[in-house]
Parts: structure tokens; sequence; C-alpha cells
């Protein structure tokens, strides 16, 4: 199961673990885009689901669990990317939170709904995206970097707590950026090509790698906390 699976990072994993013969559910809130990822890969099975909204989290659960009753990997991809100056934004709240309802509130409700799922299977992985951003913040996107970061910590402790109790095993992905749609067309086109990211890190995971980064993500992912504030202030000096 793959959250935001019908684009960008989503789908460039659920087509590796096609070509793997697995079985593949994505899911994503636009079902043209949806439907033009099962024309170009007949195999996967879609849903469409806000994850930023709670009734579909739950929904999407009961679908999948139920037609699907062997599913052993959940992959909480689905982000979204609003760049924001506070100090002059006139937007509502309501506008700003989308990014910790899809972002965090579906990474953590979607795990916690799948756990006791996952328990049953011989071998389960809960798979997080965060970014390089958790670790050295764009100012330019503070409330997504944020997010991202509280996913990188939610991560830790789900890992520690299930790894004492479950045969669950809790994988981080630490995207840089990459060249896809997030946060609106045209805005990654400095970033590492998709295929190159996708490939590098699906080679990561199956080595065994719990957090996987990849050029950017992985130096920050491995800094001091010195060379993340010089990292922080190069970053954010030249946007």
């Amino acid at each position: 199961m793959i959250t935001g699976g019908s684009t960008g990072i989503g789908l460039a994993i659920a087509e590796r673990f096609l070509k793997a013969d697995s079985e593949v559910i994505i899911c994503g809130r636009r079902e043209d885009k949806l439907k033009k990822a099962q024309e170009d890969n007949p195999k996967l099975h879609t849903f469409v689901c806000d994850v930023g909204d709670e009734w579909d989290r739950i929904a999407l659960f009961e679908w999948a669990t139920e037609k699907f009753p062997k599913i052993n990997v959940l992959i909480t991809n689905a982000g979204v990317q609003l760049r924001t100056n506070l100090a002059t934004t006139t937007a509502p709240w309501s506008d700003l939170r989308q990014e910790l309802s899809i972002n965090l509130d579906g990474t953590m409700h979607l795990a916690i709904l799948f756990i006791p799922h996952l328990q049953k299977m011989k071998d389960a992985y809960i798979v997080t995206v965060s970014s390089g951003l958790a670790f050295a913040p764009g100012a330019f996107a503070p409330i997504y970097s944020a997010t991202k970061a509280a996913i990188h910590s939610f991560t830790l402790s789900l890992r520690h707590q299930l790894s004492k109790t479950t045969n669950i095993k809790v994988v981080e992905i630490v995207p840089p950026a990459v060249q896809t749609d997030l946060g609106g067309p045209g805005l990654h086109t400095f970033g590492v090509p998709l295929d190159e990211f996708t490939d590098s890190i699906m080679k990561d995971i199956e080595k065994g790698q719990l957090e996987v980064g990849y050029g950017f993500s992985e130096k920050t992912r491995n800094a001091s906390r010195q060379e993340l504030d010089k990292i922080f202030m190069d970053l954010n000096s030249r946007m």
C-alpha cells in the first residue's frame, strides 16, 4: 500500500514493486491521476482517498485489509508542500494546516491503524517518507519542514517501540529535492532525477538499511549540529 502513489516518488516506488512481482495498491486524491497510473501499469490497484481526512484514512484501511488480507507493507508517501512567508501570509489557517493533516496526521494515523494488521504478517514493514529538510529546514516552506522533522521523530519512536514487541520493521526514506511536481510544476527542476533517486533508495532498502537518503539528504541526515547550522544558512541564503 503506497499513499500518494499516483505520481512522483510514490508511483516510481510502485513501479519497482510491480517489477518485483508484488501486488501493489496506490491511493491518491485525484481520480484522474490514479486512472492514468493504472493505464500505464495495468496491474496496479487504486483507491481514491484524501489521507488528510480521518474518515478517508479509516475507509482506506478497512477496504485495503478486507480486499487484500495479505498486505504486509505500508508506505506513507503522500505529502504536500506549500511555500509560505509567515510574515506576510493572509491565508486562513484552514489552508495552511493542509500540510499538517496530509503529511503528519496521514502518516501517524495510518501507521497506528495498520499496526494490528501488520503484526499478523510473517514479514511486515512500515515505511515513512520524511525529507532532507527535516534536518536542515527550508525557511521557504516552514510548515512542510516542520512536518518532516516530526515524521523523522515519530519514525524513530515507532521503530523503537515496534522492535521490542513485533516483527514490523520501520524504514524511513529521506528524499532530497527530486524532480517531481511537489509544491507545483517546475519548482524542483533543479532536483535529482526521479529514477536515479528511486533506484538508489530501493537498493539501500534491499540491503536492510532502515534510514535511506540520497545526495543532499544523505548529507543532512548524517551531519553534526554545527554542520547543519551551516547547511541551513547556505540553503536559505539562496532562496
